[in-house]
């Protein structure tokens, strides 16, 4: 089953135009967009303040620091994606700084290959953690429906005199009958006797 392709968009981050230039040739167009650059790692902060990117590429050393601590610094307060490229003699000692927060290294130079085929795994990771955040949220949501009509239930058998049984089939008629939420319901008993 086909889906509809997802366009990322991309900050590059490079202190050599080329260096960039280079970058935003290997990255089709039908998938990534828009391609922004900042050259050096001030550039790229005051871009992140107002902006946020799903893949940022930095290709290291910057004019204004080397580039691990840009990426540790948007690793650590972002959901951006991250790909450090570093030559090839710093490519272990880098990527032991930050390979636990999930950056890519990546060795330059770089093929048109190697740079795609680190990408779609960058993407592949990130749609992964996408998807469990979103079912976070989900679990959260009901784990908070789920409190607000078990406080609304203690409500009403307090109040009521009701057995948990009953008070539960009260909430679960009521809507029914009014066709909304129980958790609404639940909200409602609350805000009727007052309680937060």
């Amino acid at each position: 089953m086909l889906t509809d392709k997802h366009v990322y968009s991309v900050l590059i981050v490079s202190g050599v135009s080329e260096g960039t230039e280079i970058i935003v040739n290997l990255l089709p167009k039908s998938e990534f967009a828009p391609i922004i650059s900042a050259s050096n790692a001030g550039e790229a902060k005051r871009l992140l303040i107002s902006q946020t990117f799903d893949i940022i590429i930095i290709n290291t050393p910057l004019s204004d620091e080397f580039g691990s601590e840009l990426a540790l610094d948007i690793a650590e307060n972002t959901y951006s994606g991250v790909v450090l490229m570093v030559k090839a003699e710093l490519f272990d000692e880098v990527s032991c700084i930050v390979e636990q927060q999930g950056i890519f290294t990546v060795v330059k130079p770089i093929s048109r290959q190697m740079v795609y085929q680190a990408i779609k795994l960058l993407i592949a990771v990130r749609e992964k953690i996408r998807k469990t955040e979103e079912k976070n949220v989900t679990l959260k949501s009901k784990m908070e429906a789920i409190r607000i009509i078990n406080h609304a239930k203690w409500v009403l058998i307090e109040k009521q005199n009701l057995n948990e049984a009953t008070a539960h089939r009260y909430i679960e008629k009521q809507a029914m009958d009014q066709r909304i939420s129980k958790r609404e319901v639940a909200e409602n008993i609350l805000k009727k006797y007052n309680i937060k």
